[in-house]
């Protein structure tokens, strides 16, 4: 099963808002969900992105794969960083 951390739309019509989740990669993009990690808000300005670094993180060690958005996301808010900072560290030992 492979497991994706990717964006559910909500919000009304033409007025998106996003949570971040962690969702089989068969599952339908507002479908079915495994477990919810954060949201973004790309309406105001600057956008608004809330996200559980530890939740992340522990999604991603157990080989969830962020979409490319939700990678760009992670990386802004240094997530991704913190997880190869992990995983070299755990390769080292």
């Amino acid at each position: 099963m492979a497991v994706k951390i990717r964006l559910k739309r909500m919000g009304a019509k033409k007025n998106p808002f996003f949570r971040i989740v962690v969702a089989d990669s068969r599952a339908p993009r507002d479908g079915r969900f495994i477990e919810s990690i954060g949201y973004y808000d790309s309406t105001v300005q600057p956008a608004v992105v809330k996200i559980d670094q530890e939740k992340a993180l522990d999604w991603m060690s157990k080989g969830a794969q962020p979409t490319d958005t939700v990678r760009s996301l992670f990386s802004k808010d240094g997530i991704i960083a913190k997880y190869a900072e992990a995983k070299a560290k755990k390769s080292e030992a």
